[in-house]
């Protein structure tokens, strides 16, 4: 190893307080818990999963399937559970794995429904299940007082905030673009519309604030990590962080992705700002009642992290890989020829948000290979609205549906169906395109990694 890395290691290894852990811990398990009692209470696993005749899937992915309505449930009761101990710190370990592998898996499902803000969460619940987050101000704790710790190695702060750097700082160059910066779309399509906004409406209906909003974004989104990161400018920019998303919050109802964000902030904190607002008697009010005082969260006693060396230079040899990941598999779109908008080859996973206004309508046609008789087919047979908008402007679901086409019609009699599809697809309020040539028989086509050449790539 050479100096250089021995120095990064070193600093990696560095003792830190756990209270930053601690804080991100207890507001992600709350937000997490919500969210799923709400998934619940809105009767969307129903809706969602149990009424769907098609589900769309992550390619490679096509094993994950619905499962019979009692296991959904499960699923779902078991998420809860998981989330309810992340919060908690119960059998913290489990639970972050338990919250983790049933959120993802239900996330894998149906392909309609990414979010970059899921994606998201399922990274940030799989790094819960790399740290000692449980270790103070816990179930586990107070069962088990040995297990109490003051301290961890540095590296458990760091993968929660070079992480959040990641997705500001791709969400912020992916807005260089001259769509976003010169012509402010999309934010010109939505801002007039919010204009019946109590207090706030006027502004989104003046004419040139959709360019104000978009070079805003850009800039936040490229140094807002570096604020944070700044101790002087710290408190400020965590203000900018709050004011930020709940607005984005408030326009364009992303569900619990700002919450996330303003809670992934807070671990850019020194752990005495930290220890400063979980020893108030508010946070703790039961415990403080008790009589139990500052000194039995946080003890005073050198760093009492104890680790294995060989297991802590394991741990980040896989996180390193996870990492490096994170960081390539944006910037995969460069293989690909044509507008990455248009084609959305590799526009998933690679953090960019809120960056197009785009719509389609998709009118498919069956054929019968040995009669010669075709048919137009009606989408609404087999898809929810939400699936049927967000197919219609997508070339790899476009794809799917025509193979779910075929196999449906070929399971009920149908010689060899062939499977057609006129798709016109309008980006940022532009005129209509077709997607692909409509006499195209997308049966005969697979889906893969390699660049979708059957696609019209409009300059």
């Amino acid at each position: 190893m050479t100096t250089r890395s021995n120095g990064i290691l070193s600093k990696l290894m560095t003792p830190v307080g756990i209270a930053p852990l601690v804080t991100l811990r207890i507001l992600f398990g709350a937000m997490m818990v919500i969210s799923t009692v709400r998934f619940l209470v809105l009767g969307w696993v129903k809706d969602h999963y149990l009424d769907a005749k098609c589900t769309f899937k992550y390619y490679g992915f096509e094993w994950v399937q619905v499962l019979p309505e009692f296991w959904m449930y499960v699923l779902h009761a078991l998420m809860l559970v998981g989330a309810l101990g992340i919060l908690f710190g119960a059998f913290y370990r489990l639970s972050a794995w338990v919250f983790f592998l049933t959120f993802t898996y239900c996330e894998l499902i149906d392909l309609t429904y990414y979010l970059n803000h899921y994606y998201f969460v399922s990274l940030v619940a799989f790094m819960m299940t790399w740290v000692p987050a449980g270790r103070s101000f816990s179930v586990d704790v107070w069962r088990k007082p040995s297990l109490r710790l003051t301290s961890l190695p540095r590296w458990c702060i760091f993968i929660f905030q070079f992480q959040t750097a990641i997705v500001y700082t791709y969400a912020g160059l992916a807005k260089i673009n001259h769509d976003w910066l010169i012509e402010a779309l999309p934010l010109r399509i939505w801002l007039p519309a919010a204009d019946k906004i109590p207090v706030l409406g006027w502004l989104f209906d003046l004419p040139w604030m959709p360019w104000i909003f978009s070079w805003i974004g850009m800039l936040y989104d490229c140094t807002i990590v570096f604020w944070l990161m700044w101790r002087p400018s710290r408190p400020w920019a965590f203000l900018t962080v709050i004011v930020f998303h709940v607005l984005t919050g408030i326009l364009f109802q992303i569900g619990i992705f700002p919450l996330v964000m303003i809670a992934m902030a807070t671990v850019f904190f020194s752990e005495k700002w930290h220890k400063r607002w979980q020893l108030r008697p508010w946070f703790i009010p039961a415990l403080k009642k008790a009589g139990r005082h500052d000194e039995h969260f946080y003890p005073p006693a050198k760093p009492n992290f104890k680790l294995q060396t060989s297991l802590a230079l394991g741990e980040i040899k896989l996180l390193f890989i996870f990492f490096v990941f994170q960081l390539l598999f944006p910037w995969r779109y460069v293989l690909y020829p044509g507008n990455l908008f248009w084609t959305e080859e590799g526009y998933r996973f690679s953090w960019r948000v809120m960056l197009m206004e785009k719509a389609g309508t998709a009118t498919f046609f069956i054929k019968d290979s040995k009669s010669g008789r075709e048919g137009e087919v009606l989408n609404s047979d087999f898809l929810c609205a939400h699936q049927e908008k967000q197919m219609a402007m997508q070339p790899d679901m476009v794809l799917q549906f025509a193979h779910f086409l075929k196999k449906h019609y070929a399971e009920r009699g149908m010689a060899d169906p062939q499977v057609r599809a006129e798709v016109w697809v309008t980006l940022n309020g532009r005129p209509s395109k077709l997607l692909l040539d409509p006499q195209l028989d997308l049966t005969k086509i697979e889906d893969g990694w390699k660049a979708k050449n059957w696609i019209y790539r409009h300059e």
